[in-house]
């Protein structure tokens, strides 16, 4: 067998053998990226153990070559950097599809990012190393190491045997390297030069690594500031500080570096700490001594991070026992000034006094300001100060708020809480000029492709509970108020026309029978305003209706809706309801529950608006002018009454908008990108109902019963097709034709609906409509359906097209519509006055959003001309 030939790793000491380095890792990165997540497991662990194993023998070489910390605290950094860290990702998937949701067709891919650029700092230099180096294994990417220069060789170590582990497990050889010399040039090149960068370090590298060109994923200076409220556990409170602050001699980045105390325990928590074997500075003399030892020239001494308390004052020229554990300084000031209200990375602590919690919070915020935002702030208090606790968290500006928690133990997670995530990566989020703002983990250091397959969401159709129909059913269908709903107060709206002729006295008579007591607000203009809806509701208000019965047109119909709407919620707000939506059910207002004051019983008058069965309605704002379009499903009447005895003795012109109001109704429901098969049916019915009994309805009244009732019907059917397919373009020019014209809107609908038609059966249209369900142009197949439906005939789609259209006007024709715009006496030189303002209100009307072709200004302009001339 042959003898495999050791890698033999190449001397990093300049740009050019670091360029090498890094090709050599890519190369090896390019491999690793192919492995599966059993390979990649496999190599996690055995890299995992083989660090493990190794914790003392790294702890004593990074204790020995940097002169820092304490040798038992670095094995337990090293163990928990492989064994915490292994734990907590060993099930985590990594490779591939991590994430997949069939119904909704979403599917997530993991992908490494890369070369990882990773600095690793002086304080922490093996259990870093080992740290970002399994991250790195676990997330298929390669590492190239920036050491400290004081700290090479055991950073170096740490690496080679995380190397080793994983290259014998099966990893691509060289998928680790590192800068055997390090220096600032070279770190930069790193920096500069890979795809991610792992920095941990001083706020110079830091700041170095998110200027670098290259994302970064770095951590900000701590400055812990610990609270001890009155109601804290005292002995608990100074053990946690103390066995967190001299953890390594105090050089993780979460340690506490200040203690601000009540005043009420004070003196308490002061001689704890100094039977703990805390040593409380002199005012006189050692205190400045020691200031001017944690700072030289505006910065920390390199020299005291890591040392022990004994050694720090040695330097500050102070005596102290040996067996020392934190030097106290009791100070004053939290100002930057102040040097104890530094960072100090030692076990140096400063200890302030606030005479209640409100000031011991400005305090520990102004402390995080000083140097520490977005890190660590930790309090001691009872658990049952929930209050004091979220006060708090409200006040610190960190993005690990610790609660009676050692914070250099606390911080790194996983030891006191085991819900917050492992790391040596501490994020400092936008605080502390991080991208990050968690403890940095894996997800950190993939990419996730997100594949979304098309899908079509759940569609709908709402009706009214109860829909009654046929001729002579309203007294049978009123009677189910009494007798089976047991209501006693209804409240009944409807117009002064209706009202002087007699359409309500046969429900009031009903109401009568049953012994229901009822009032009439007959004051419905045709085009209802707000302030009329008012005094109805404040006439409502005071009956106190259990029942609401309108009976008319449109107009009574959405007077009455919203005269409910005040009634059961007074609270709302017009212009929040009216706002438009893309999809009804995601809009961001949500509509109040409506039928819990009353129930509501729609009786239309008119075989034209539907209004009985949809969720619509329309009120004008008399001061202002302007129109509030209501839209949702809690409008829905909760019985609607189609009895065709209330439409018998409508006029011609009536009939005539109405019915082809109905038409377009039905038409643009059908056609709609939100059609369904649950609408489809009734729209086409509706269609060929209008063409078959409009015309007799028109010409020949109440004397044909069979039209009128038939009619009554295909108002209805229609209503409820675009009360869940919704309509199109051709309503929301016509809103606009009679909103600036004064155009009756049935009319409106019919001189638009046939140019209407040909705009939208365009088989290369400018823009379409979109909705998931909406897979391509074909609103020319559906007008043809339709064609076909009513006895159109033609070889190809185009004549069946044209056939329908010339059905559609031959219908006009007969029930006395005119063929322009022009012809209803609009002014031409007003009409193109407002019709730049016409066309930019009907592309903004709720309507268009709905139209199988979206339309443009100049489009919605073009059809408003031909319809006013003709062609």
């Amino acid at each position: 067998m042959a003898k495999k030939k050791e890698a033999i790793q190449q001397l990093v000491d300049s740009v050019e053998s670091l360029e090498a380095k890094m090709k050599e890792l890519r190369k090896a990165q390019e491999i690793f990226a192919t492995y599966t997540q059993e390979q990649v497991d496999k190599i996690f662990f055995e890299a995992a153990m083989a660090a493990n194993k190794n914790r003392i023998v790294l702890a004593k070489q990074a204790v020995e070559e940097t002169g820092r910390g304490i040798v038992e605290d670095k094995v337990i950094k090293n163990h928990y950097a492989a064994e915490y860290i292994y734990n907590a990702y060993r099930h985590t998937k990594t490779c591939g599809v991590i994430e997949e949701d069939p119904a909704y067709g979403i599917k997530k891919i993991a992908e490494p990012i890369g070369l990882v650029a990773a600095v690793i700092p002086t304080t922490n230099p093996t259990s870093t190393a080992i740290f970002k180096t399994l991250l790195c294994l676990k997330t298929r990417n390669a590492i190239i190491i920036s050491p400290h220069p004081s700290a090479k060789n055991c950073t170096i170590e740490a690496a080679r045997i995380v190397l080793e582990a994983a290259v014998k497990a099966g990893a691509p050889e060289g998928i680790i390297g590192w800068i055997d010399v390090p220096s600032l040039e070279l770190t930069n090149t790193v920096m500069r030069e890979a795809d991610i960068i792992l920095a941990t370090g001083g706020p110079g590298m830091v700041k170095a690594a998110y200027s670098s060109g290259k994302p970064a994923l770095g951590v900000g200076p701590g400055n812990t500031p610990v609270v001890i409220d009155e109601t804290a556990d005292i002995k608990m409170a100074v053990s946690s500080i103390i066995h967190s602050k001299t953890f390594d001699n105090g050089m993780i980045c979460a340690s506490e570096q200040s203690v601000t105390v009540l005043d009420s325990v004070y003196e308490e928590v002061k001689k704890e700490f100094a039977y703990r074997g805390c040593y409380f500075l002199d005012k006189k003399t050692e205190l400045d001594k020691v200031r001017k030892t944690i700072l030289i020239n505006g910065a920390l001494n390199g020299k005291i991070p890591g040392k022990s308390a004994y050694e720090i004052a040695c330097l500050a020229g102070i005596q102290v026992p040996e067996d020392t554990k934190i030097l106290i300084g009791e100070v004053e000031s939290v100002d930057i000034s102040e040097e104890f209200a530094h960072e100090k990375l030692s076990p140096v602590l400063a200890m302030y006094h606030a005479k209640d919690f409100q000031e011991a919070l400005k305090k520990a915020e102004r402390l995080v300001a000083d140097g520490g935002y977005g890190h660590t702030a930790s309090l001691y208090v009872h658990p049952s100060e929930t209050e004091k606790i979220r006060q708090h968290a409200q006040a610190m500006k960190t993005c690990r708020i610790l609660i009676n928690t050692p914070s250099a133990h606390g911080g790194i997670g996983d030891l006191y809480n085991f819900k917050l995530a492992p790391s040596l990566t501490l994020g400092c989020g936008s605080w502390g000029g991080n991208s990050v703002s968690e403890n940095v983990g894996v997800r950190h250091l993939i990419n996730v492709k997100t594949v979304a397959e098309r899908r079509e969401n759940m569609l709908w159709f709402r009706t009214p509970e109860k829909v009654y129909f046929k001729k002579g059913c309203m007294p049978v269908a009123l009677d189910e108020l009494g007798t089976v709903m047991k209501k006693k107060k209804a409240f009944i709206v409807t117009d002064s026309f209706l009202y002087k002729n007699g359409y309500v006295k046969p429900v009031e008579e009903k109401l009568d029978e049953m012994g229901i007591q009822h009032a009439c607000f007959y004051e419905v203009a045709p085009d209802p305003t707000l302030q009329c809806a008012r005094e109805g509701t404040r006439q409502m208000a005071a009956f106190e209706p259990d029942t609401i019965i309108a009976v008319g047109g449109g107009s009574a119909m959405d007077a009455a809706k919203i005269m409910w709407l005040m009634y059961e919620h007074p609270e709302a707000k017009f212009e929040d309801m009216a706002m438009d939506f893309m999809d009804i059910r995601k809009r961001v207002y949500t509509f109040p529950k409506m039928g819990e004051k009353a129930y509501f019983v729609a009786i239309p008058t008119s075989s034209g608006t539907g209004s009985e069965v949809t969720p619509f309605a329309i009120i004008t704002d008399a001061e202002t002018g302007v129109k509030w379009p209501i839209a949702d499903y809690e409008l829905l009447p909760n019985m609607a009454i189609v009895d065709v005895d209330n439409m018998m003795e409508q006029p011609k012109g009536l009939t005539s908008a109405s019915g082809i109001d109905v038409m377009t109704h039905a038409i643009e429901a059908y056609v709609s990108i939100l059609a369904t098969d649950y609408t489809d049916g009734l729209a086409m019915k509706a269609v060929k109902m209008v063409f078959e009994n409009l015309p007799s309805a028109y010409a020949n009244g109440a004397k044909d019963p069979a039209a009128r009732e038939k009619m009554a019907n295909a108002s209805c059917m229609a209503g409820m097709a675009f009360a869940n397919a919704f309509l199109g373009v051709n309503h929301s020019m016509a809103h606009k034709l009679g909103a600036f014209h004064h155009i009756p809107h049935g009319i409106a609908n019919a001189l638009l609906l046939t140019e209407v038609i040909r705009y939208n059966a365009a088989e290369v249209p400018a823009k379409m409509g979109t909705f998931s369900q909406y897979e391509y142009p074909h609103a020319r197949a559906r007008y043809a359906e339709l064609g076909r439906f009513v006895g159109c005939v033609g070889n190809t789609e185009e004549e069946v097209l044209e056939a329908f259209i010339a059905k559609l006007e031959d219908l006009k024709e007969r029930i006395g519509i005119k063929k322009t715009i022009r012809e209803y006496g609009v002014d031409e030189s007003y009409f193109l006055e407002t019709l730049d303002e016409m066309v930019e209100q009907a592309f903004d009307d709720q309507c268009t959003g709905a139209n199988p072709r979206y339309p443009l200004f100049r489009e919605i302009k073009e059809i408003y001309l031909k319809c006013y001339y003709g062609k």
